[in-house]
């Protein structure tokens, strides 16, 4: 069991990718990442298109958008790894980083989003996803920035001015 302490950022979570595969996410060191719990059924499903569309805008300047299927919400994402991979390339032609289907509430939340959800760890950031979509921005130093709700939608003026001032940041 993991302390409230455990973790100072995101960089000490290995996850499967979407193949199955280990993806630490210490590999984007350095990068300002935005998290998201994601669904095919949900909807907010078309933010998938919005998330696409900041990726490719600010993915040379150090953004990653991660997703992290979840089936905790009103059983939105029941399709298998393969499923969710295909339906976000064929319907939104995803090219952002997609990790196995998790769960990010409840017994069997991920220790990543303990972490995320932890209010000790994130004070302002922490508490209970409540649905599909949430979004969490991290610095470029694995710290959590800000939290937004699924009704943010990515390209909206709030998250584009959080994700401009992530970018400018310089690591420590």
């Amino acid at each position: 069991m993991a302390s409230a302490a455990f973790s100072a950022n995101v960089y000490d979570f290995t996850l499967n990718s979407i193949d199955g595969q280990p993806a630490p996410l210490a590999g984007y060191k350095g990068k300002a990442l935005l998290l998201v719990n994601v669904a095919s059924k949900c909807g907010f499903t078309p933010q998938y298109a919005g998330l696409e569309k900041v990726y490719e805008q600010y993915k040379d300047r150090g953004l990653v958008i991660l997703g992290f299927p979840a089936n905790n919400f009103g059983a939105q994402e029941p399709g298998t790894n393969d499923e969710i991979k295909t339906f976000c390339s064929r319907t939104y032609n995803v090219a952002f980083p997609l990790y196995a289907k998790t769960s990010v509430k409840g017994d069997g939340i991920n220790p990543l989003y303990r972490f995320l959800t932890d209010k000790s760890e994130n004070p302002a950031t922490g508490g209970e996803i409540h649905w599909n979509f949430t979004k969490f921005l991290i610095g470029r130093d694995g710290k959590v920035l800000a939290r937004f709700e699924p009704k943010v939608a990515p390209d909206s003026p709030e998250l584009t001015q959080a994700i401009e001032k992530a970018l400018a940041s310089e690591t420590h």
